[in-house]
């Protein structure tokens, strides 16, 4: 009797027990991935990794955007054809990262390479941004200027903490997806972070006090400078050293035109958080699911996709939706997640390949380098988008051509197809180096590498090939 009346119980409990399992499981998995990681690569690492991809760019780079976009609008008070130039203008600082890559690469500073730029980056951005949200009567010049120094601290700290993955990458081959995961999932969790806030606090306290509130990641990232562990490099001799095509345009257009959505600073602020769980997917789905496909084949998919979801706003601006049944509100939040997503996992693969080609000695270097080339799209095609919007007579209130714009975009997506042979198809966990360059044990200087600005512009005797190899 005592077993059949304890058969019951016992069938209650055991789901119940597995139960908490799943629910301790699925919450013990990223903490158990963060301390291998810490473990791994040290704390200070991933620290600095979650400050700089999460806060400064992700939490920080949304309310950078969205505050942004209603100061040239609300406060300045300029056209929308001198936003998207102003706009081109403050990336010129994401332009010239190679320069930012060899300073952190050859030029240590009190003996460290990478901790003196963190310093510096959080300095030049706590300054700027105090500066700009003291004064709502700021000339439009010195508005402009605070802005490009906001966007170099953040241009700083991003190519200083992509030497350390690409370092950490080459040392650590086997668990270079892991980091780049881990930069994108940071990156997208603070995103939406940002975004979900940033309209509410728009309306709060107004576009010059959110840019006012961009001092307090700049500040975490001096901390980042402070508490990263890195090799000191011993009686350094200094003598050797001798993504955006009409975003501004369609913001125009969700917020002001007439036959538009004329959405509110919150539902913006909340399309673009949509956007950030969407990129967050993304992130997700290439660490648990696609980091291991070859990556020509996925590089393949997702620029394909790519170009194909730029669709989804020429919908949009047609009002197509709403002849389907579709409300604006919801077709947006659809777009801008799926959007958001096919862009995070194109991107991904292209960082996890980057970071394989950075040889010891010169990763900050040959990774501003790679990305630079990309900065330079995103500022061609914002100064360029403003010249086809020009000539076709698009304006603030005048959108009727706008859809040929969409669609010369999504055109263009899809041109880089026809160079994908030119990436690798193999393997993409092994490693891309050659063993004898991998060899290089992490923290040797400079000097034992001879890794120099002399090196560096040195062709005509073949010792230069590591940087083309």
């Amino acid at each position: 009797m005592v077993e059949e009346e304890e058969l019951p119980i016992c069938g209650e409990i055991v789901p119940e027990n597995e139960a908490k399992k799943e629910i301790c499981g699925c919450v013990y998995v990223p903490i158990r991935w963060f301390r291998m990681l810490a473990r791994e690569m040290h704390w200070s690492f991933v620290f600095g990794v979650v400050v700089t991809y999460g806060i400064s760019q992700g939490l920080g780079g949304a309310l950078n955007k969205v505050g942004t976009q209603y100061y040239m609008k609300d406060v300045q008070k300029v056209q929308p054809s001198e936003a998207q130039v102003y706009s081109g203008i403050t990336t010129i600082p994401w332009i010239v990262k190679p320069i930012w890559g060899i300073l952190t690469d050859v030029v240590p500073i009190l003996g460290y390479h990478r901790r003196p730029y963190f310093i510096l980056a959080g300095a030049i951005g706590v300054i700027s941004m105090l500066f700009l949200s003291l004064d709502e009567d700021l000339h439009i010049f010195f508005a402009l200027l605070a802005l490009t120094a906001g966007s170099a601290s953040v241009a700083i700290a991003d190519v200083t903490i992509d030497a350390c993955v690409a370092q950490k990458s080459g040392t650590h081959p086997s668990i270079a997806s892991d980091m780049q995961s881990l930069c994108a999932l940071s990156s997208s969790i603070g995103a939406l972070v940002g975004y979900s806030f940033s309209g509410i606090l728009v309306h709060l306290i107004g576009p010059v006090g959110v840019l006012g509130l961009l001092a307090i990641p700049s500040g975490l990232v001096l901390i980042v400078g402070v508490v990263l562990n890195e090799s000191h490099v011993p009686d350094f001799s200094y003598r050797q050293v001798t993504e955006k095509f009409i975003s501004a345009w369609m913001f125009y257009w969700l917020t002001d035109a007439t036959d538009g959505p004329s959405f509110s600073k919150a539902t913006i602020g909340y399309i673009y958080s949509i956007g950030a769980v969407g990129a967050l997917l993304g992130a997700i789905l290439y660490q648990y699911g696609l980091k291991d496909y070859p990556f020509r084949k996925l590089c393949f998919w997702t620029q394909l996709l790519f170009g194909v979801s730029g669709m989804l706003d020429l919908f949009l601006v047609l009002r197509l939706n709403l002849k389907f049944g579709i409300p604006d509100y919801l077709f947006v939040v659809i777009d801008a997640c799926v959007s958001d997503m096919i862009a995070r996992l194109k991107w991904m693969p292209i960082l996890v390949l980057s970071s394989k080609l950075c040889p010891p000695g010169i990763e900050g270097t040959l990774f501003a380098l790679l990305m630079s080339i990309d900065n330079a799209g995103v500022l061609s095609g914002s100064w360029g988008g403003g010249l086809l919007l020009h000539v076709l007579n698009v304006t603030r209130t005048k959108f009727d051509k706008l859809w040929l714009v969409i669609l010369i975009r999504n055109l263009l997506r899809i041109s880089p197809l026809c160079l994908l042979f030119l990436i690798p198809g193999g393997d993409p966990n092994a490693a891309l180096l050659p063993t004898d360059i991998l060899d290089t044990e992490e923290g040797e200087s400079p000097e034992t590498e001879s890794i120099e600005l002399a090196f560096l512009a040195d062709n005509g005797d073949g010792k230069s090939a590591t940087l083309h190899g």
